[in-house]
């Protein structure tokens, strides 16, 4: 279970196309540390004690190897799954499952990463269609959260999820740069 959280952690926190790492990429590494930080530290239950609440919420780019369209795809649509979470977050049952202190600080911070890349990559019409595939995404996210009557432990899984999303993200992200290094 802690693989999840871990997975799901690095995927909130690969906002960052890899094309436009360059001058940014010592903050954006110290913004996704301090991002997974947060999430390890809002754990509240046993990963252990919910393990009978898991599910798999068919997040599109995870597991196994990542062909180039699935890694510029990843990418593509960070600023999408950003605000996704930071919607997520930011409901008065998250505030209600969470501490306040720590939820303000990661929303604060998932706001400046959703910033700072929109800032860099601008519109991207060419990725547009995928916005349908995260509202899914997190469309399923919501409705367990609902008939599992945002339980902690639901909220458990939520938490993991977004990290190992966020893993899966940033692993992209970076072998979309390896291979733009190898290009040059």
């Amino acid at each position: 279970m802690a693989h999840i959280h871990l997975l799901l952690a690095g995927v909130i926190l690969s906002s960052t196309a890899a094309g436009t790492l360059g001058q940014f990429s010592g903050i954006h590494r110290l913004e996704n540390r301090e991002i997974f930080m947060l999430l390890r530290q809002m754990k509240r239950t046993s990963s252990q004690a919910c393990l009978k609440d898991r599910t798999d919420f068919q997040f599109p780019w995870k597991g196994g190897k990542t062909t180039r369209t699935q890694t510029s795809q990843g990418t593509c649509f960070h600023p999408l799954m950003l605000q996704q979470i930071i919607n997520l977050f930011n409901t008065e049952n998250s505030r209600a499952a969470w501490n306040n202190a720590l939820l303000d600080h990661l929303l604060s911070r998932l706001d400046h990463g959703l910033d700072r890349l929109e800032q860099m990559e601008g519109d991207n019409l060419a990725c547009a269609y995928l916005g349908s595939v995260v509202r899914k995404y997190f469309q399923r996210i919501h409705r367990y959260l609902q008939e599992k009557s945002y339980s902690p432990c639901a909220w458990e899984i939520i938490r993991a999820e977004v990290i190992s999303c966020k893993t899966t993200l940033q692993r992209n992200s970076k072998k979309k740069k390896q291979k733009q290094k190898q290009k040059l």
